[in-house]
């Protein structure tokens, strides 16, 4: 029981110090932003007649109607700090397995950011991309209902996922046709791997970071993670330009193994940690010709 009470404490601890890391960028951007819009007047002026210094109170007073330039903690920002200091419920990635995705919204935040999937963990990556569109995407209507009524600031959307994990092993043979390592549009592919029946927006926006960690995936009969693991990897390479950072998580489960090896490919693997892998894939429409995988 303490070593658990530890790891939540240990958690939160983490998730405030994001938070305020956040916070502070927030502000030192906020506050460079005022400086280069209104230059010292100290070359300019001549130092204000005592008449018209401002005394504390009226500093105070003044402080209290806050301009549009003011650097106010977001709303967002602060629900999401209180929220996860005051809830007993943990995500379902450890701190490590957060950390690895976390550093790599630090360097690209505010950016685009897909998650399959909508958990307990949702609101924190929404507030780690804060300024960026975070979109989730979750198989279960009624867990979308229930998320949307806490947190109704989240963007999310229904999916459904055709392929059960059962049928794993036959996907992968499917998944060496010359149909699957074509690039193209998802949307468009003649690949049984490929999901067809996502939102719109989800096939126009060029996405920076991908996360799968849906669908459940845990037993025979659920729905697997082949196809979000394989049309992950398609819109990075069917990307113009630049890379695309892609995680998968439960990594220990046969599928997520196996399927994150042989399409998001192994050459393009930065990391892992734990349960999670960090994939950074390259656009393969950018005039250079790639092998699907790296050798």
């Amino acid at each position: 029981m303490r070593s658990k009470a530890n790891q939540a404490l240990n958690f939160k601890v983490l998730l405030l110090g994001i938070f305020l890391a956040f916070l502070l960028l927030f502000v030192v951007r906020s506050s460079l932003s005022l400086s280069k819009e209104n230059p010292s007047p100290m070359s300019k002026t001549p130092l204000p007649k005592a008449s018209n210094v401002k005394t504390n109170a009226e500093a105070e007073v003044e402080a209290a109607n806050c301009s549009p330039t003011c650097t106010k903690i977001p709303r967002s920002l602060a629900q999401a700090l209180i929220h996860y200091s005051t809830s007993t419920i943990t995500p379902q990635q450890t701190l490590k397995e957060i950390s690895v995705s976390a550093r790599v919204l630090e360097k690209k935040a505010p950016c685009n950011f897909l998650v399959f999937g909508l958990g307990h963990d949702s609101l924190m990556w929404s507030t780690l991309n804060y300024g960026g569109r975070t979109i989730f995407l979750e198989e279960d209507e009624a867990w979308i209902e229930q998320i949307r009524r806490r947190f109704p600031m989240l963007e999310s959307y229904h999916v459904t996922y055709d392929s059960k994990v059962n049928q794993a092993e036959n996907l992968m043979d499917v998944g060496k046709g010359p149909e699957c390592t074509a690039i193209g549009d998802p949307k468009y592919s003649m690949c049984q791997l490929a999901l067809k029946g996502l939102p719109a927006e989800v096939y126009d926006i060029k996405w920076d970071l991908i996360m799968v960690d849906a669908p459940t995936g845990y037993y025979e009969e659920a729905p697997g993670r082949m196809t979000a693991i394989y049309t992950a990897g398609m819109m990075a390479r069917n990307r113009e330009d630049g890379d695309t950072d892609v995680f998968v998580h439960d990594v220990n489960r046969e599928v997520e193994d196996n399927f994150s090896k042989a399409f998001l490919c192994e050459g393009y693997m930065k990391k892992q940690e734990g349960r999670i892998r960090h994939f950074n894939i390259p656009s393969h429409r950018d005039g250079l010709e790639r092998p699907f995988c790296p050798e």
